[in-house]
Formats: C-alpha cells, sequence, structure tokens
C-alpha cells in the first residue's frame, strides 16, 4: 500500500513540476516518470539536509521539489 501512495504522489509531482518548468518538456507522460524518480530524489535531498516532512502535504512538496531539480537537470543535459 506504500508503494501505491509513493508512486501516486510522484505521479502528482511530476505533473506539477512540468506545470512549473514550462518549456521544452518531455511530455505527460515522461514527466509522469520523472516525477516517480524525483520523488526518490527529492526524499534523498531532504535527509541529507535534515529536512523532515510530515504528512500528505510534506510529502507532496519534497517529491515536487526533487522532480522540478530533476526536470532542470535533464533538460540541461538534453540541451548539450
Amino acid at each position: 500500500m506504500e508503494f501505491l501512495w509513493f508512486a501516486l504522489i510522484g505521479i502528482c509531482a511530476g505533473w506539477l513540476a512540468g506545470q512549473f518548468t514550462k518549456g521544452s518538456g518531455f511530455g505527460l507522460v515522461g514527466d509522469l516518470v520523472v516525477g516517480v524518480i524525483g520523488a526518490l530524489l527529492g526524499g534523498f535531498a531532504f535527509r541529507l539536509l535534515g529536512i523532515v516532512a510530515y504528512g500528505l502535504l510534506g510529502q507532496l512538496i519534497v517529491a515536487t521539489i526533487g522532480a522540478m531539480l530533476l526536470l532542470a537537470l535533464l533538460r540541461a543535459v538534453r540541451r548539450q
């Protein structure tokens, strides 16, 4: 059940990150996949910084920030 919530939060975060970082995107499905991977990245980065997110909203914020970072990184690599 936890995996299902993680996937749903990641998908929502990917969609939000795609909306916040307009430009040449990866399409809806690509942004959703990046959102799930970005949720992992965001959780890892926030844990390294000692920041803990509580509740569904906190997890969504962390996942969205991670997805935005990953989208920015992928777009920078894609341009080169």
